[in-house]
């Protein structure tokens, strides 16, 4: 009602009604009829002034405050429901955000995206967030975008490098690079903007088995001892055969001979065969970039080819002695074997096989020659083999081609 001056009998009516519904409260008669409920409240206790009724006072005030007792704890519930119905909200929000993984920094740039609307403190409640350390992002902000930026620039010079070496490079050899072009970087933070970026060097293929010993043969002693290392250049040399997967059934074979002090790739022959010819040749190319191989050692491993009395004939006439790993011991002629499995790597890229022989030939023609005057070595402080040589002395001939 508008009307604020009420009749006698409306107000004897109001509280007649409340007191036949002993389980209403004022505040719902009130509502009801459309009264003011302190209006309604003095209406009743005016009734029990006039009726005497002391105790049935005592009961209104009683009731009265039993009803506001309920009020309360409505206001209470429906202010829960609303802090619940909001928390939803920020949760679904939030989902968003951690789709990609609930990292950290999510999290802050969730608050930091939404606290007009809900405030700092409540959305570090609901999502689990320090505080102190969300306005501790918040006021690094321009750093981190400048190391933002930073690593930007430098994941644009790694992939460089990285195209340049044909995807090959890791993080090692790729800071070398980037040393010697100028920039000082840790090689950890290398690594780190490679794995952000998604960029990575070459692993490991499974090694496939090309040594073929043969019983009946004469045998060396093992003059190297897994020594793989030399004084001086022309002193010990390894060799070994791999093999070069061509096409769906094809093969092409290469021997080398490499150089213990500077780990280079002194001789080598690449045929279709695997006969004693095939390790002859690569000698032959060694004892060619060398000048002569007179007093140094050769090791290998038991294969047919190195056990071979032509073989062993081509060592003598070039004055070299012949050492032999233990049979079956790829330890035994590790420095050889490192290099048949990151040639293989670093050549066919994780394909099964090369597309035919001309492919196969030209992109070991490449590597192999790169890998003298360029590609960096891990037991060479990051340096390539020649380069090593050079340092020391005045570098000899280049290699010759092979047969």
């Amino acid at each position: 009602m508008v009307n604020k001056h009420y009749p006698a009998e409306f107000k004897a009516d109001a509280v007649a009604l409340y007191r036949s519904r002993p389980g209403a409260t004022i505040a719902q008669i009130a509502d009801d009829l459309g009264v003011n409920r302190e209006t309604l409240r003095s209406w009743v206790r005016a009734d029990d002034r006039r009726r005497g009724a002391t105790a049935g006072s005592a009961a209104s005030v009683a009731g009265s405050r039993a009803s506001g007792s309920v009020e309360d704890e409505n206001a209470q519930l429906r202010r829960r429901v609303r802090e619940l119905e909001e928390e939803r909200d920020i949760l679904r929000k939030a989902a968003r955000y951690f789709a990609g993984g609930d990292a950290l920094v999510n999290r802050f740039q969730f608050v930091a995206d939404h606290q007009q609307r809900y405030g700092v403190k409540r959305l570090c409640q609901i999502i689990g967030l320090s505080r102190s350390s969300y306005y501790y992002w918040r006021s690094t902000a321009s750093a981190r975008a400048a190391r933002e930026a930073t690593d930007v620039a430098l994941a644009g010079r790694i992939r460089a490098v990285h195209a340049e070496y044909d995807g090959t490079y890791g993080a090692p050899r790729i800071t070398a690079e980037l040393h010697d072009a100028g920039l000082r970087v840790n090689r950890k933070r290398v690594a780190r903007v490679m794995r952000r970026f998604g960029v990575q060097g070459l692993r490991l293929r499974r090694r496939v088995r090309t040594t073929v010993p043969d019983p009946a043969a004469a045998k060396a002693p093992d003059l190297i001892g897994r020594g793989f290392t030399a004084p001086e250049p022309n002193q010990r040399y390894v060799g070994d055969i791999t093999y070069l997967p061509v096409g769906d059934r094809g093969f092409l074979y290469l021997a080398t001979v490499i150089d213990l002090h500077s780990r280079r790739l002194a001789g080598w022959a690449i045929a279709d065969h695997m006969r004693t010819d095939l390790v002859i040749d690569a000698l032959h190319a060694a004892k060619r970039t060398r000048g002569g191989l007179h007093g140094a050692i050769m090791h290998t491993d038991h294969g047919a080819q190195y056990t071979s009395m032509a073989f062993a004939a081509a060592c003598q006439a070039a004055g070299i002695r012949q050492s032999m790993s233990a049979v079956g011991s790829s330890a035994d002629n590790a420095a050889a074997e490192s290099f048949n499995a990151t040639f293989k790597r670093e050549t066919l890229q994780g394909r099964r096989a090369f597309t035919d022989e001309r492919e196969a030939r030209l992109t070991a023609f490449r590597w192999l020659h790169r890998y003298n005057t360029v590609r960096r070595h891990s037991q060479l402080r990051q340096q390539s083999p020649i380069t090593y040589e050079r340092k020391a002395r005045p570098a000899p001939a280049t290699l010759a081609p092979a047969a």
